[in-house]
C-alpha cells in the first residue's frame, strides 16, 4: 500500500496544533487505500507547539516530529519535512488550516489517475488581508514572471502534492537561501493547479510581516533573476552616456558664447542624481554578493534539537540529546 507523508512546519503554534490534526483525519477516511503519517516540523518554537505535538504522538505513532535548536524559518521547515518525509507521496501544509484539508483527496486521484507529478494551490481571493498587502503581493508575482524565466502562479500556496521523483528534484536543490515556489517551478515536472477561496486562519495570528515578506520577495528576486544586475548595468551606462552629452554641451557653449559656466544648481541635483544611481547599483550588487558570500560559507539548512521519525526501514527514530547538523 502506497504511503503518503503529511509535512506540517509550525512556529508558535500550539492553538492550531490539535484542530489541524482532527480536521486531516477527516479527510484521511476519504482516502481508505493509503497509509498516512504526519511529520511535525517545529520551528523554533517559543510556546507549547512541540508539546502539543508529543501529545498526538503518544495517541498516535503516525505522528513523527522534528524540533530545530532556534527559529530557521519556514523555508528551513519545508526543506527538514521533505528530507526525512519517507512516503511515495508527500504533501506540505500549513498548521493553521488555511490550506484546506478537503483537498486532499482529490490530489491523491489527479497524482494517480491523471498522472501528474504533483498538484499544487493557488488561492484566487485574497479575502481578510490588508489591501496594501494585497496589491504588493500581486505586483511582486507581476514582476516576477516579467524578469524570471521560472514561472510563479499569482496567490500560489506552498501547499503542494508530489510524487516521490518531484521531492527527490526539489532535494536535490541544496542552497541554503531558499525561495520554494521558485524551485517548484525551476525543478519542472508535470503540475495541475487547483483553486480555492482563501481562508482564515483557524487560531493564533500570522508570523508574516509585511517587512518580512517584502525581504521573503527580494530573495525571490535575487534568487530567481539576474534582471536587476542589468537594469544596474543599463542606468550605469545610460548615464555615463548623458554625462558625456553635457560635458560636450559645456564645451561647445563655452566656446561659441564665452563667460563662465553657470548652473551650478542644476549640476548639483545631476550629481546627486547620478550618485543615487550609483549607491542603487551598488545596493544591487551586494544583495546578490550577500547571498554568495552567505552560499559559500556553507552553513547548515537548519540544526536539528529533537526529532522522531522513521529511518529508512521504517523503525522509529527518537533523538533528544545530540544536536544534527544538516546541510
Amino acid at each position: 500500500m502506497d504511503q503518503l507523508s503529511i509535512i506540517v512546519p509550525c512556529y508558535n503554534e500550539e492553538q492550531t496544533v490539535e484542530l489541524f490534526y482532527t480536521e486531516v483525519e477527516k479527510m484521511v477516511q476519504y482516502m481508505p487505500d493509503i497509509q498516512t503519517d504526519y511529520l511535525f516540523v517545529d520551528d523554533g518554537s517559543t510556546d507549547r507547539t512541540l508539546e502539543k505535538v508529543k501529545e498526538l504522538h503518544v495517541r498516535d505513532k503516525r505522528v513523527k516530529y522534528i524540533s530545530f535548536s532556534r527559529n530557521f524559518g519556514k523555508e528551513a521547515a519545508m526543506y527538514a519535512g521533505l528530507e526525512h518525509a519517507s512516503g511515495d507521496y508527500v504533501v506540505i501544509m500549513d498548521a493553521d488550516l488555511q490550506d484546506p484539508p478537503s483537498l486532499l483527496p482529490e490530489m491523491l486521484r489527479i497524482v494517480r489517475e491523471e498522472h501528474f507529478d504533483s498538484v499544487a494551490t493557488r488561492r484566487v481571493t485574497r479575502k481578510g488581508e490588508p489591501p496594501i498587502r494585497s496589491f504588493c503581493a500581486r505586483q511582486f508575482y507581476h514582476i516576477m514572471n516579467k524578469i524570471s524565466d521560472v514561472e510563479l502562479m499569482d496567490g500560489a500556496r506552498d501547499y503542494r502534492f508530489m510524487k516521490r521523483k518531484y521531492v527527490n528534484a526539489v532535494l536535490s536543490l541544496k542552497e541554503s537561501n531558499r525561495f520554494s515556489k521558485g524551485i517548484f517551478g525551476w525543478v519542472g515536472f508535470k503540475t495541475k493547479w487547483l483553486e480555492f477561496e482563501n481562508q482564515e486562519r483557524a487560531a493564533g495570528e500570522t508570523k508574516w510581516s509585511f517587512w518580512k515578506l517584502v525581504q521573503y520577495s527580494l530573495q525571490g528576486i535575487v534568487s530567481f533573476s539576474e534582471t536587476p544586475l542589468y537594469i544596474a548595468s543599463i542606468l550605469g551606462g545610460g548615464m555615463c552616456g548623458v554625462a558625456l552629452l553635457a560635458i560636450i554641451f559645456i564645451i561647445v557653449r563655452q566656446l561659441l558664447f564665452g563667460g563662465s559656466a553657470f548652473g551650478w544648481p542644476s549640476m548639483a541635483c545631476i550629481v546627486i542624481l547620478i550618485g543615487g544611481i550609483q549607491l542603487l547599483s551598488v545596493g544591487i550588487l551586494g544583495l546578490y554578493f550577500s547571498k554568495m558570500y552567505l552560499e559559500i560559507k556553507h552553513r547548515p539548512i537548519y540544526i536539528e534539537k529533537e526529532i522522531c521519525v522513521d529511518d529508512m526501514y521504517g523503525n522509529e527514530n527518537e533523538k533528544s540529546t545530540n544536536i544534527n547538523v544538516n546541510l
